[in-house]
């Protein structure tokens, strides 16, 4: 059986991709084309909206759309993974429209609320085509969201960008996540993971290069959705958590070492208690994990992986049979450490393995995969790529 690849494409077929579609929809030719790439969360997961600390990279994985302005007030969206959309800025708002347009028209919502979006708007054409993996947790919505807003607004700072994407994916398309996948498409640099301090929005880049070995992606097929309620109830019992410890997040815990501890163990609440454990213990693993990878001590950031899928599995119960399986085939296979990635519940996880054990890592995983009527994963090999960026 041929394995299941989910490959990059380069920019430059993207870009034709997206202007052929742009040209079929709309009859013209855009005016430029935006790209904005997916991420995978090395470390740090369920925490951002906590106050908390991730570390996630840029895929190699974009999307590109093609746009140009109108004059008349329409909103016309197309995409090759959704129907199309056309309205105006009047009828966008919670909850409108529904699905994949969702996002790109929330974008334009959160842009003109939040003083962005330029006051001769008149409207747009825009055309999307994309590479990251659509329900792999793997944010293809922030891809979608950071492409066009960097198109609509290319000169506001990118920290202000991320915060309108944000709004727009909250408040339009009802999904209630942290600010990491928009932080990540479009503030990161090029072989370098991106250290983010949720609560104060502060980032620092860090050297992700790892020699001798892969980043291996494995997509599990199991459909990954933020909008079911299951993450919104993980949020909610985190902010729980935080009232009845009295503060305003568990970052504040996570900052006062064993004080903070002793007071998570003493809820009462089993369920909040889990749950709050792992949001101080996560940012105690990423700030081993950034000291791990700038000694280049490879070892250590493989077993802070294994020990945050573990957290994430049993404190926070995110886990699945899919991911639980990935996880446990590539460390058979030879991984320093593996993990889900993402909000869970489906989505993908990530293996940091020797270059030279990829292939076996990916037949075992297929193999046991089988074994358990599990659906068959899709793989990728990654390394720590491009920002948002404008193409032509």
């Amino acid at each position: 059986m041929t394995v299941r690849w989910f490959p990059a494409v380069p920019d430059v077929e993207l870009a034709q991709s997206a202007t052929d579609v742009f040209r079929r929809e709309f009859g013209g030719e855009p005016v430029g084309l935006w790209a904005a790439p997916g991420r995978v969360n090395l470390i740090g997961e369920h925490v951002d909206y906590a106050g908390g600390l991730c570390l996630p990279i840029a895929l190699p994985h974009s999307t590109v759309v093609a746009v140009s302005p109108r004059t008349d007030g329409l909103i016309r969206l197309r995409s090759t993974d959704g129907q199309p959309w056309d309205g105006r800025l009047r009828g966008i708002g919670p909850g409108r429209p529904t699905g994949w347009a969702s996002y790109p028209a929330g974008v334009i919502w959160a842009l003109r609320e939040n003083g962005l979006l330029a006051d001769d708007f008149g409207g747009v054409d825009a055309a999307f085509v994309s590479t990251v993996p659509i329900g792999a947790g793997l944010s293809s919505s922030a891809a979608l969201e950071c492409s066009l807003a960097l198109a609509l607004a290319p000169d506001a700072e990118r920290a202000a960008l991320a915060a309108a994407c944000v709004r727009a994916e909250n408040e339009v398309a009802l999904a209630p996540t942290g600010g990491m996948d928009q932080a990540a498409s479009l503030r990161t640099t090029e072989g370098h993971a991106l250290l983010l301090d949720s609560a104060s929005g502060a980032v620092s880049q860090v050297p992700f290069v790892p020699e001798g070995l892969s980043l291996l992606v494995i997509d599990t097929r199991a459909p990954h959705r933020l909008v079911d309620g299951q993450y919104a109830k993980r949020r909610s019992a985190v902010e729980r958590a935080a009232r009845r410890l009295g503060v305003d997040s568990l970052r504040e815990l996570a900052d006062n070492g064993r004080d903070g501890m002793d007071a998570v163990r003493s809820l009462k609440d089993d369920v909040l208690r889990r749950r709050a454990w792992h949001v101080i213990s996560e940012i105690a693993r990423v700030r081993l994990a950034v000291r791990a990878l700038e000694s280049g001590e490879f070892d250590e950031v493989g077993r802070l992986l294994y020990a945050s899928h573990m957290s994430l599995s049993r404190d926070f119960e995110v886990s699945c049979p899919e991911l639980d399986n990935a996880v446990e085939a590539t460390l058979i296979a030879g991984a320093l450490g593996a993990r889900m990635t993402g909000g869970g519940f489906g989505g993908s996880a990530i293996a940091l393995i020797p270059a030279e054990r990829v292939d076996e890592a990916v037949e075992t995983t297929r193999r046991r995969a089988a074994e358990r009527n599990l659906p068959e994963p899709a793989f990728a090999v990654v390394a720590a790529s491009a920002p948002a960026r404008r193409l032509t």
